[in-house]
């Protein structure tokens, strides 16, 4: 019988098509001696064990009427019912709940993170950035089966489907490998990105865990490197709060304020070191790539490494050079002009019309679902390592994030170009 958990140490954790690439790629980045940390994977022939326990008919396929649309929908929701109300089959359940009491002992208690590792996810050109479940600070083992049944279950979400059929794909034709680790007691966290439009590699940080820069609910701040690993420039950010884990209560954000919130998460040295960890996960990759990653008392933990795509940087016409211009943090692909549509709540979405500029506060990965149709997008918040800019680069729209007081500088209605590149958003008076 094929094994179905298996430690991160284990070769075939390192296979893409048996625990989907997010863990593939990460203990890849182990084996070759790069810290990441300890924690085991499920396979995703486990999520086909379970999906056949249910019984359920896999047949039906969105299709172009309505019967065929509702009788998807109606697939979709019996498939995600039964994967998070039935219990695992005692051939997983097993194996692994045995892999985590060894976790449990090998990292002293230490809570347990529990992360979706699809295997259509993390490849190039369809990262799914941000669209999966992870569940942090588990410390008991009812919950912790709980987010492994849901890790499966986020295959057949809505926000799944759409996204999926976007990318001319079916849940029906994937599967879904889990990710479990130790929650990493993180001091600072964020992402890097190995080359940008102009060579250079770029590192971003925050306190506490980096859910807070993966959500775009802060300005992280943003560290550029020469493409050998040498630091040529430091900007501080805006993080006026930090998420943190609880070891009995889960994460919590805790509100920051005065100096901290302008101090640097890296110094001189620490900034270094990422970068030659960048350097090397680019190298084992073969390609640009994105990480993310934390800080803890012991050192740096790789989290996480996928395909980083770019586009060159585009010449602006020389009339856009003379209008106002607001500076923030580019999602490092392409130009965009279009109607400015400043909204300040998600509710306002529906007024973001085709080819518009989306202008808002926080590009949180619910944006995703209108990136379709929009011409660039311009936040308050975020960094270039969000999960939303991470689909932007994907689909080539452009994106400035971390833009001051972008909502009420810009004005609604006024023509608007966005350089994903530079990083400068631009309107006419």
């Amino acid at each position: 019988m094929e094994q179905l958990v298996f430690p991160m140490t284990a070769t075939a954790a390192s296979d893409a098509d048996r625990v989907g690439p997010k863990a593939a790629n990460l203990a890849a980045l182990g084996a070759a001696g790069l810290p990441i940390p300890d924690g085991f994977c499920i396979a995703a022939a486990a999520y086909r064990v379970q999906l056949a326990s249910l019984g359920l008919d896999l047949t039906a396929r969105r299709g172009t009427n309505d019967a065929e649309v509702m009788a998807a929908r109606r697939q979709a929701i019996a498939i995600r019912l039964g994967l998070l109300s039935q219990p695992i089959v005692p051939e997983i359940l097993e194996p692994l709940l045995a892999s985590r009491q060894a976790l449990l002992e090998r990292t002293n208690g230490a809570p347990i993170v529990v992360r979706s590792s699809s295997l259509v996810e993390d490849r190039f050109g369809s990262s799914f950035a941000g669209q999966f479940e992870s569940y942090l600070g588990l410390d008991n083992e009812a919950d912790f089966l709980t987010a492994v049944r849901a890790c499966w279950a986020a295959l057949w979400s809505p926000r799944i489907l759409r996204h999926m059929m976007n990318h001319d794909a079916s849940p029906a034709d994937t599967a879904m490998g889990v990710l479990v680790q130790p929650l990493v007691a993180a001091r600072a966290s964020g992402g890097g990105l190995s080359r940008t439009a102009d060579g250079e590699m770029m590192l971003s940080a925050t306190w506490g865990l980096g859910s807070a820069i993966a959500q775009g609910e802060v300005v992280p701040d943003r560290y550029a490197l020469s493409a050998d690993g040498k630091l040529l420039s430091s900007e501080a950010g805006r993080k006026n709060h930090s998420v943190g884990c609880q070891h009995h209560g889960g994460a919590g954000t805790r509100v920051l304020s005065g100096d901290v919130v302008w101090e640097m998460c890296l110094n001189h040295d620490q900034a270094v070191e990422l970068g030659g960890y960048l350097g090397k996960a680019e190298e084992l990759m073969g390609m640009p790539v994105e990480i993310e990653w934390s800080k803890d008392d012991t050192g740096f933990k790789l989290l996480q490494s996928r395909p980083l795509h770019l586009e060159p940087a585009h010449v602006p016409d020389e009339i856009w050079l003379r209008h106002p211009a607001l500076k923030g943090q580019p999602a490092g692909v392409g130009w965009g002009a279009g109607r400015a549509c400043v909204v300040n709540c998600e509710c306002e979405l529906s007024r973001v019309g085709p080819g518009d500029i989306l202008v808002t506060k926080v590009a949180g990965p619910a944006l995703s679902r209108i990136l379709t149709r929009v011409a660039g997008v311009v936040a308050e918040l975020g960094g270039s390592t969000s999960h939303l800019a991470s689909l932007a680069r994907e689909r080539g729209i452009p994106m400035v994030l971390g833009v001051l007081n972008a909502t009420q500088r810009i004005p609604d209605g006024k023509h608007v170009a966005v350089d994903g590149v530079a990083g400068i958003v631009r309107w006419m008076p």
